[in-house]
Parts: structure tokens; C-alpha cells; sequence
């Protein structure tokens, strides 16, 4: 697999601030960073942040000068692993079920490298059957998934939930990324 660029899908959930850490991390690690948001997750962090932090414009929509082919198109060419945090139950539906209803979810079945998502939402939410099969279908189509843990979530409550820290995002990229490259 040819070195490419890491393309980090920020989702609409409060934990998309521990992204930016994750991203970060990595481009003071060396690595090409690309940023794309679903319109949720301008809610919560700026896409200016993740601009500055990559040096790169931010992908919203399907519809971008930035990318004159498309983002999804563009963006999935030269992508070494796509990492969806934090991927919420509306992203990994999405996905799952292949449902092109965003730029991320597009952009994740254009894709042909491997995908990382890390799951963020309500305990009840992660409880639900809906979302348990649709992180079963994830997995038997190849995604890893990192987390979610447990612990205090935005709702108030304690429960499995919570996105995974950004050191063990990053652990699992590395992992990927080692693997991808033997």
C-alpha cells in the first residue's frame, strides 16, 4: 500500500473536541492529515480548527472548489486509512447500510483502505439492537472499531458510551498502519 494521507471523518457528537488532539498528534507526528466534518460536527468544533491544525481546507459537503472531482472522490484516492471519530449511531448506520446521506458516509464507501471508527453516544443508544447489528455489519465488512468505553458521558450519566481516549485512537492507528505496511 502506497504511503497516503490519513482522512479524519469528524462526526456531530460532543466528544468531536478530542479529535483535534487526535489530529494534532498526528501531523506533529509527520503524517498528511485531511479533514472532513459532517454538518453536525461544525456544532461542536469549528472547521477552522482542524484547518489550522492540518494546514488543509476542511471537507463538509459533496459540493466543494477545493475538490473539483468531489471530496468523497479526491479525498478517497490518496487515503492510507479513513478514522471516523466520533461515530455516532446516525454515521455507523450510515455506513452499514450503505446509505451515501452525507459527505462522510459517501466518502466512507468510496474508500478502498482500511477504517477505523470510534464510537461515541448515549449507553442507551449503544444498547440498542438497531446499533448492535449495525456494528456487527461494520465489523464483518472489515471496520475495526476502537472503544467505546465507560465512563461519565456528556448526558450526565456513567455507561459504555464514551469515545475512546485519543491515546488509544492513536494507538489504533498505528496499529493499522503497521499492519497495512508489511
Amino acid at each position: 500500500m502506497t504511503s497516503g494521507a490519513i482522512v479524519v471523518g469528524v462526526g456531530g457528537g460532543i466528544a468531536a473536541y478530542k479529535v483535534a488532539d487526535v489530529v494534532s498528534k498526528l501531523v506533529q507526528r509527520g503524517k498528511s492529515v485531511r479533514v472532513v466534518m459532517t454538518h453536525n460536527a461544525t456544532k461542536f468544533v469549528g472547521a477552522a480548527t482542524f484547518a489550522a491544525l492540518t494546514s488543509h481546507p476542511v471537507a463538509i459537503t459533496n459540493f466543494s472548489s477545493s475538490y473539483p472531482l468531489g471530496p468523497h472522490i479526491e479525498l478517497a484516492e490518496n487515503c492510507s486509512l479513513l478514522v471516523v471519530a466520533p461515530a455516532t449511531a446516525r454515521l455507523l448506520a450510515s455506513c452499514a447500510h450503505g446509505l451515501a446521506d452525507n459527505l462522510l458516509a459517501t466518502l466512507y464507501l468510496n474508500c478502498q483502505c482500511p477504517v477505523l471508527m470510534a464510537p461515541a453516544m448515549s449507553a442507551p443508544m449503544w444498547d440498542k439492537p438497531a446499533v448492535q447489528r449495525n456494528v456487527d455489519q461494520l465489523r464483518k465488512d472489515g471496520v475495526r472499531l476502537v472503544g467505546p468505553e465507560e465512563g461519565w458521558l456528556s448526558c450526565r450519566k456513567r455507561g459504555t458510551g464514551r469515545m475512546a481516549e485519543p491515546q488509544q485512537i492513536l494507538k489504533s492507528i498505528d496499529e493499522i498502519l503497521q499492519a497495512s505496511s508489511n
